[in-house]
């Protein structure tokens, strides 16, 4: 009887590990920061598809850890520093990489 008990004990604390190892990605961020970073990157396109200045433009927009980097090309420094200025205008942004690049004539 007192080594099913310690059986059972012991297959408990496994699945607690394993339930605990599944809350986090290989990165070992919580499903909570994916979704927040999701959240963001969403809100960022909004915004950048809403504004008259860079509507229409290709850029990309990837999250991470609330960090926004902005990819992609446009045609002038006030397109880029303009998707620099939505993007940290977005609660929850810690910081922007604008990696825009302005297109060659």
């Amino acid at each position: 009887m007192k080594r099913q008990i310690n059986l059972l004990g012991a297959a408990m604390v496994l699945l607690m590990i394993f339930s605990l190892m599944a809350c986090q990605t290989p990165a070992g961020r919580t499903a909570g920061t994916v979704v927040d970073d999701a959240t963001i990157t969403t809100k960022v396109k909004a915004k950048l598809f809403d504004d008259d200045i860079v509507r229409g433009l290709a850029i990309s927009v990837k999250t991470f850890d609330a960090e926004v980097t902005l990819t992609g090309a446009v045609d002038n420094h006030i397109q880029v520093e303009r998707a620099g200025d939505l993007a940290l205008s977005v609660q929850g942004v810690r910081k922007v990489n604008n990696l825009l690049k302005i297109k060659e004539p």
